[in-house]
């Protein structure tokens, strides 16, 4: 046998016992969000954009990141349930959770939501200042109801000038349509959901500059210590960026995805698109906005807001950086 015909056959066997040889195994990525918000729409088309079964999507939020916290619908992770690595959720979230949780890490904030007050003009609502005494639809103790303190504040109103309508289940919002409320407050679809079924009736409120929800992916610090997870987090976080400008210049796709997973009208979520801006990236002010809303949350649960120096320990641009590169 001559020596090319030993090299060709050696080539072979190595080739065959790769082939019989077992794959190596890597647990997927797994990542939560509420399904039912526009907000993470790129989470879901990122997830696309890797390889089949390498990042699993469910629905969860923060909570979901340690074993036995409650979720809003009541259920908690098992000792025998995997724990997510990353959850999509506002920073109002992240500011509750980390209070117990200061291993909490925000990565990158996916997407922004422009916030709006929807009111009915027959309820004698013209002018934001005639919400007081007004029964207002929001849902407590997240970002839509720091948004409607912040656009009460900016007319000299605080909460209690009010009346909270707290927004429960998917319909809760037609609570406006049908007259238990004057006004909502809440992310969208619900408030282009609102206007159009109020149509002249209805009068809208958005001061630019009040305040926009800051739509995290948020981690643990154990998480990203580990070197294989933070591979694979970097690697969703690059197409993350990838899937954030097809949500901005190419938007039909996403939108299709949205509606499948969430099962809102993806007319009614294209109508809904312009309150939305998605920068995967880190807002400069996002350390302030974490300062600002600290004080109200603060103020609610009753306990002493923390520093500027303690809340900066949260944000960790590090991944994005490394996905950047």
């Amino acid at each position: 046998m001559t020596r090319a015909s030993r090299r060709k056959m050696l080539v072979s066997v190595l080739a065959l016992l790769a082939a019989a040889a077992p794959a190596a195994t890597t647990e997927p990525l797994r990542v939560v969000g509420y399904k039912l918000v526009l907000e993470m729409a790129p989470m879901l088309v990122a997830a696309e954009k890797l390889p089949a079964g390498s990042v699993v999507v469910d629905n969860g939020g923060i909570p979901s990141l340690w074993r036995g916290e409650k979720e809003v619908d009541g259920r908690a992770a098992t000792s025998a349930a995997p724990l997510p690595d990353l959850a999509g959720n506002a920073e109002t979230q992240a500011l509750r959770q980390s209070v117990r949780h200061p291993d909490l890490r925000i990565i990158l904030t996916v997407t922004e939501g422009m916030y709006r007050i929807i009111a009915r003009k027959s309820s004698g609502i013209e002018d934001l200042r005639d919400l007081k005494g007004k029964r207002i639809a929001t849902s407590p103790d997240t970002s839509a109801e720091f948004y409607l303190f912040k656009m009460l504040e900016r007319v000299g109103l605080t909460p209690a000038d009010v009346t909270i309508v707290p927004l429960t289940g998917p319909k809760g919002a037609d609570v406006v349509l049908d007259g238990r409320a004057d006004a909502i407050a809440v992310w969208e679809p619900d408030p282009e959901r609102i206007r159009q079924g109020l149509g002249k009736d209805a009068v809208e409120f958005n001061e630019f500059g009040v305040y926009r929800e800051i739509y995290n992916l948020n981690a643990t610090a154990a998480t990203l210590a580990d070197p294989e997870k933070r591979r694979q987090v970097v690697a969703y976080v690059r197409a993350l960026i990838s899937a954030c400008h097809d949500a901005t210049y190419q938007p039909a796709h996403t939108q299709q995805v949205v509606a499948q997973n969430s099962g809102h009208d993806v007319k009614l979520i294209a109508d809904s698109w312009n309150h939305h801006h998605f920068p995967c990236a880190l807002p400069t002010d996002l350390l302030d906005v974490l300062v600002d809303e600290e004080k109200w949350l603060a103020t609610k649960e009753k306990r002493t807001p923390r520093g500027r120096a303690e809340l900066a320990r949260l944000i960790d641009p590090s991944i994005l950086a490394e996905a950047r590169r």
